[in-house]
């Protein structure tokens, strides 16, 4: 396979960082406390990527998780995502969960059900905790059981499932969490 690339970026949750190859999107890390760790973290999944700038279209998916982070209703589901290095069962899941639309969500037994295999419930549990595609393919959006929203995507750095099913709109009528609060305050005056 040809070399990969990457790069750090902006967005209103820290510094994030994307991965990519010839053939499309390797991997999305979520920004973590500190960008040294979200580096780290994006390039033990990817040793041999080199930070390089942005083509145009790897820029265009920078700026569709930037606006998504934001909270502005985005489809990122024409993204290329290269998943040649992906095992079989895993790629079928990733598929299935792409199609999850925006402000719904599925559980991991109805995701299994749906790929015709309801015995493989923790077959997609291990390949949603290993998903190297944060947002691109959301698995924020498959839930444990109805209402459970709980805990960090696998994939999540410091962006809760809960922060990004709010930001989708899924939980409509909940108000805002602490980190909501945190996030969105106006910056404070010195002095």
């Amino acid at each position: 396979m040809g070399g990969r690339a990457y790069t750090v970026f902006d967005t209103v949750v820290g510094r994030c960082a994307i991965a990519w190859s010839v053939a499309g999107i390797v991997g999305v890390q979520l920004a973590d406390a500190r960008e040294i760790d979200t580096r780290r973290h994006l390039l033990r999944r990817f040793p041999d990527a080199r930070d390089t700038k942005p083509s145009a279209e790897i820029e265009a998916a920078i700026d569709g998780l930037k606006a998504l982070l934001r909270g502005e209703p985005v489809d990122l589901s024409d993204l290329a995502l290269d998943m040649s290095d992906v095992a079989p069962l895993h790629r079928r899941i990733y598929e299935l969960v792409r199609t999850i639309p925006r402000g719904e969500t599925l559980t991991v037994a109805e995701i299994a059900a749906r790929l015709g295999a309801s015995g493989a419930v923790l077959s997609v549990g291990q390949a949603l905790s290993k998903n190297p595609f944060a947002l691109l393919v959301p698995c924020h959006r498959a839930v444990p059981a109805r209402g459970d929203t709980g805990g960090a995507p696998a994939c999540g750095g410091i962006v809760s499932r809960y922060r990004l099913l709010s930001i989708e709109g899924a939980l409509a009528g909940r108000g805002p969490t602490l980190f909501d609060a945190l996030l969105f305050a106006p910056p404070r005056a010195p002095g």
